[in-house]
């Protein structure tokens, strides 16, 4: 079965349709990533696969159960986590704080339900550190670290809600090319129990990680499959390189990627 499957869905925002009958499934265990130029619905799919925004039409299938009208704190009981494009975290906390937070599932509302066996929180929020490598900065003040060391610091939030599928909205964005490399390490060692599906523009990030690719252009699937077919797909080159002259071009270090 797979973990999700969404079919058909649409969003339309006034006159200006986002996401246009995307379809696609993903497999537990499954390392999947969603690229296309600005613009091309992918963050608005995100929303709409984490329930931040309603569908307007269409379905998302989890674990062969419509959730397709769940609100974003059902999905995530369900095991659905995610990040963002600009980090959420409590900057005035520390690290540990923010990880711990996280950490502790919810009733009621917004009230966190302190568990009899606080130990076992702590052992989630060690165990979260210490897979993105922030276990020796677990004192410092969020708002101190660096932009990759936050950015990091998300990733870890997520894992404390013990996930099935991790949505991740451009992590890579703004790091430095160390940064991206020790993102790629950690999300290589993620278990295979936990789920991918990453949205990323930095195409090294994307066939250094991802088994399979989704290509959105204007909110519709342009293509759909395993790393090779994905990148020597004749109107996936069309977009990232404006083969026939598309104005839709991706920025220079796509290009090397797609050509090699």
């Amino acid at each position: 079965m797979d973990l999700l499957r969404v079919e058909k869905l649409h969003k339309h925002f006034g006159g200006l349709t986002a996401v246009n009958g995307v379809s696609f499934s993903v497999a537990p265990g499954e390392r999947r990533a969603i690229i296309g130029p600005n613009g091309a619905g992918k963050t608005t799919l995100f929303n709409l696969l984490s329930g931040e925004l309603p569908a307007s039409s269409g379905h998302v299938y989890y674990e062969g159960e419509d959730i397709t009208a769940r609100r974003p704190y059902q999905r995530a009981r369900l095991g659905m986590a995610r990040t963002f494009q600009r980090n959420n975290l409590f900057l005035g906390l520390s690290v540990w704080e923010n990880v711990r937070l996280a950490g502790h599932p919810v009733k009621g509302i917004g009230l966190p339900a302190f568990a009899p066996a606080e130990s076992t929180r702590a052992d989630i929020v060690e165990e979260s550190l210490s897979r993105v490598g922030l276990i020796e900065q677990r004192h410092a003040v969020a708002r101190h670290l660096s932009y990759g060391e936050q950015r990091q610091l998300e990733v870890a939030i997520a894992l404390a809600t013990q996930p099935k599928l991790l949505l991740l909205d451009e992590p890579a964005a703004g790091m430095s090319p160390a940064e991206t490399n020790r993102l790629m390490a950690t999300l290589r060692e993620m278990p295979r129990t936990l789920t991918l599906l990453i949205i990323e523009h930095d195409m090294d990030v994307v066939f250094g990680l991802a088994e399979r690719v989704t290509v959105l252009h204007y909110g519709e699937v342009i293509a759909d499959g395993k790393v090779d077919q994905v990148r020597n797909d004749p109107r996936v080159l069309e977009v990232y390189l404006g083969t026939r002259g598309d104005s839709n071009r991706s920025n220079n270090h796509t290009k090397p990627a797609f050509a090699g």
